[in-house]
């Protein structure tokens, strides 16, 4: 199977597919500090092209979904994410698992309903229209920030996995990384699903 391309929104925030239609406004959002993009790899304005064509080369695999992030508020871009590393259930036409990541906000989104809307407009796509039985969701061990915004949003914890892929932060090109797994399951799915809802109800009132 691959993951099919289409906007997802609600009042807080829209998801549209990225495309190299996005990168303006992508330049325009990256000219920001950098200073709390910490762990996570962000373009710069200058890289902007490049990562775009990078996500729509892995897009081109139909086992990945890049999406520009953008404020409904204001319009404006203010971030990106994915579906990433989707795995079929062998011998059936049917996903098995897929991941939410290469996710970064720009500095006037972090911590706002933003992510936590993203992330209900994305589960629910996985487990409802994709029908998935597992979505995963993976950061640095040592970004406590990531951590703790991935189990506020309903994702269990399932522990290090060490040396498991290449580092995002600059300077450290040539070294490993510790990555801590998160997890949903479909069984976990409804109730996460309503806590989500109401996380999300709460930072927009």
């Amino acid at each position: 199977m691959t993951l099919s391309a289409r906007v997802l929104a609600d009042s807080v925030v829209r998801l549209e597919p990225l495309s190299a239609a996005h990168a303006d406004a992508m330049r325009a959002a990256v000219d920001v500090g950098r200073e709390s993009f910490g762990y996570t790899i962000v373009p710069t304005v200058e890289t902007v092209d490049a990562y775009i064509a990078a996500r729509l080369a892995q897009t081109a695999t139909g086992t990945h979904l890049s999406f520009a992030q953008f404020d409904q508020a204001s319009g404006r871009l203010v971030g990106h994410t994915s579906f990433t590393n989707a795995r079929d259930w062998p011998g059936r036409a049917q996903l098995l698992a897929v991941e939410v990541g290469h996710t970064w906000l720009v500095p006037g989104a972090q911590g706002t309903a933003v992510n936590s809307a993203a992330k209900l407009l994305l589960f629910t796509h996985a487990f409802e229209a994709l029908g998935v039985l597992r979505l995963e969701l993976k950061t640095d061990a040592r970004n406590a920030r990531s951590r703790a915004g991935i189990a506020a949003v309903g994702a269990s914890f399932e522990g290090i996995l060490r040396n498991w892929q290449p580092s995002a932060v600059p300077g450290e090109e040539d070294l490993l990384r510790d990555t801590a797994m998160f997890s949903i399951t479909a069984a976990q799915w409804p109730n996460t699903k309503s806590a989500l809802a109401a996380r999300v109800a709460a930072k927009i009132r």
